[in-house]
């Protein structure tokens, strides 16, 4: 049943220019037809809208920001209501709003029609009457935006969402029954309960909402029945046959991608493999939301791990954490300076200001490059020792630590999706072909340095303090390595 009231979807795309100056509607393939129909055009036996909750999920450059930009526009032009046809596009990150406002302010750009009825500005593109606008910002600018009325809130890729607290503050306005919420994403790094898109999905999947319309493709899942039977590539990617090269593209990435994010840009899978190693709740319940580092805090013992790279593939990552009675806490995660390649003795450079920083002469690495770091740190005044235990070992002593919720991890994204990605591989724990686990591997160095080496290391040494040169001595059976006037006892320097 289709709305009377204002012009449909269809009929207000076949208006419209696409950027190449092609009719519009002959560009939107017939699935994508029969979403901005169900989403946009049904009506209940009320009169007022079916949808007032729209999911859309599936593979990357199949059009999702699009049909959100699309159906932005025509909430703002059709859907005339007394209380305003203000709305939001709320995107992921700077760049993904940039992209979708660029690609609203093109497609007015291209049509006569719409540059009449529409102002663009600088964040938000403003109807000329003064009667509405719809603003495209990230995340993190749309705080000034809660409790305010909306006929449209879109939100772009919410796939690294942890938590509800976003979508809660931008729920619709519940005296406005045509106010809608289009949510477009690929699927989540974060697949468990909790999650937002982990709950949307099972509320779709559920179906025991009926104002919410679900429409998902994705390897494993489809929620159309004209391309549920297909293989997975092209269940993921209804809009594959508009593709210049088609299925050639995807074994391009492939090849070029590791798994892991092939997996989920292009198959619209979750983030873990199938296999992972560490339970995915267990690791996100272990990250400290909001928390990138921890400054070197008095009367405590920090441990230090480091995984060294030559510079071409892998990043150098450092590593430091203390205890704090039986939990781990993981205070920075750092790399080198930019990215790869880079020169790995300016990294090694880097390391060594921040360990003198947290008061630490003493790092645990890999055995990577033989002796190569080992004289390098030493040149900086560091003394480099070799880890006793395998990245393998290292994680497996990790993982029971994060399954009784003994860690503290910073809220780092790159560490977040390399700890859940590890798979097992015969008797090892590792990356997935074309991943990397540089990040994850300083950490569960660092980790068990903290819970099994920090006291064992101190507690043969006696170390003597004083507030000046001149002051007699007094030992001291614990550390304080946040002083600057610490003295090592002559008969243990050369221990050290």
């Amino acid at each position: 049943m289709s709305r009377k009231r204002h012009p449909t979807s269809l009929r207000f795309f076949g208006h419209l220019k696409w950027l190449d100056g092609k009719n519009l509607l002959d560009t939107i393939e017939p699935y994508r037809r029969k979403l901005f129909t169900q989403v946009l055009d049904e009506v209940g036996a009320d009169g007022q809208p079916r949808c007032n909750l729209c999911l859309a999920g599936r593979g990357k450059k199949n059009a999702k920001s699009l049909d959100l930009v699309l159906a932005g526009l025509y909430c703002l032009l059709m859907r005339r209501s007394p209380q305003g046809n203000s709305g939001f596009i709320v995107a992921s990150d700077e760049g993904q709003a940039a992209d979708d406002l660029d690609l609203a302010k093109r497609l007015i750009a291209c049509n006569p029609d719409l540059r009449v009825e529409i102002e663009p500005l600088a964040k938000e593109l403003r109807l000329r009457d003064g009667s509405g606008s719809l603003r495209i910002l990230p995340g993190k600018d749309v705080s000034g935006a809660h409790g305010k009325t909306a006929s449209f809130i879109g939100f772009d890729e919410i796939h690294t969402m942890r938590s509800w607290d976003l979508l809660e503050a931008l729920q619709p306005d519940p005296t406005r029954p045509d106010a809608l919420t289009w949510i477009t994403s690929y699927d989540t790094l974060y697949n468990t309960p909790g999650v937002p898109l982990f709950d949307l999905k099972r509320i779709g999947k559920s179906g025991s909402d009926p104002r919410m319309l679900f429409s998902w493709y994705s390897a494993d899942l489809c929620t159309d029945a004209a391309f549920a039977d297909l293989p997975p590539e092209q269940r993921a990617n209804p809009s594959l046959n508009s593709w210049p090269e088609g299925l050639q593209y995807l074994e391009q990435q492939k090849r070029r991608l590791p798994t892991n994010k092939y997996r989920r840009l292009h198959l619209n899978l979750p983030g873990a493999p199938t296999g992972a190693f560490l339970d995915q709740g267990n690791v996100i319940a272990a990250v400290v939301d909001g928390r990138r580092s921890l400054p070197p805090a008095k009367k405590t013992i920090y441990v230090a791990f480091v995984d060294m790279s030559g510079g071409s593939s892998d990043d150098a990552v450092l590593s430091i954490a203390h205890k704090v009675e039986s939990r781990v806490v993981v205070d920075l995660v750092e790399r080198q300076a930019g990215g790869v390649p880079f020169n790995p003795r300016d990294a090694v450079a880097k390391f060594a200001e921040i360990l003198k920083h947290y008061q630490l002469s003493h790092v645990t690495g890999d055995n990577y490059a033989g002796e190569t770091f080992k004289h390098d740190f030493k040149a900086h005044g560091i003394r480099y020792e070799r880890s006793k235990l395998t990245a393998s070992e290292l994680y497996e002593a990790l993982e029971p630590r994060l399954n009784a919720g003994e860690v503290e991890l910073p809220d780092l994204p790159v560490l977040t999706e390399q700890l859940l990605t590890l798979v097992r591989k015969g008797s090892r724990v590792t990356h997935e072909h074309g991943a990397h686990d540089d990040w994850s591997n300083a950490v569960a160095g660092a980790a068990h340095a903290a819970m099994n080496d920090a006291n064992q290391r101190y507690a043969s040494h006696f170390w003597v303090t004083r507030d000046s040169p001149d002051e007699p001595a007094r030992r001291t059976d614990v550390i304080d390595m946040s002083r600057a006037n610490l003295w090592h006892h002559p008969h243990i320097l050369n221990r050290w």
